[in-house]
């Protein structure tokens, strides 16, 4: 087999969105810092909506970005157990992205309820690529990925399920 052809795990960014700055922000930067071990990038509103209270350029949210393979693997096998390990399979795109949520991070393996944090919950975004999709990013000899290059959305569906032992429940 062509090791060029082995799907991998890219990144892993966790996104936890308050929709406000102040303490809840910080208990949330504490949560994903405690799950992850790295430091949470706070995100900003890019657009004002009044309804939702949201100015632009104010805080609403944090996140964290994971490359470290083994800190990945790691937080996802914790993610699934969560999830019970079943994930819908509509929870894949059509470039075999997989995106998730989880409604409390006390669920997580070894974490306890913290009345001075709350409760929060989390958007998990996998990124599913072959070896060699960095082409599409680089800055010099930039090129497009081929079509027989990237990766499918039935061919990560059956990727997490040999590597993670996920169950899929089908549409």
């Amino acid at each position: 087999m062509n090791p060029m052809n082995v799907p991998r795990i890219a990144k892993i960014v966790i996104n936890i969105g308050v929709g406000e700055g102040g303490t809840r922000l910080t208990n949330a930067e504490k949560v994903l810092e405690l799950l992850t071990g790295e430091k949470p990038q706070r995100t900003y509103g890019r657009i004002q909506n009044r309804d939702l209270k949201v100015r632009e350029g104010a805080p609403i949210g944090c996140k964290v970005t994971m490359r470290n393979q083994e800190k990945i693997s790691q937080f996802l096998k914790d993610a699934i157990w969560v999830r019970q390990g079943t994930i819908p399979a509509w929870n894949f795109d059509q470039s075999g992205n997989l995106s998730f949520g989880i409604s409390d991070y006390t669920d997580f393996p070894g974490q306890k309820y913290d009345p001075d944090i709350g409760i929060y919950g989390m958007d998990v975004n996998v990124v599913i690529e072959r070896p060699g999709h960095r082409v599409s990013r680089r800055r010099r000899a930039k090129a497009k990925v081929g079509t027989g290059h990237r990766v499918t959305k039935q061919e990560a569906m059956a990727w997490v399920q040999e590597n993670f032992e996920v169950s899929i429940m089908e549409e």
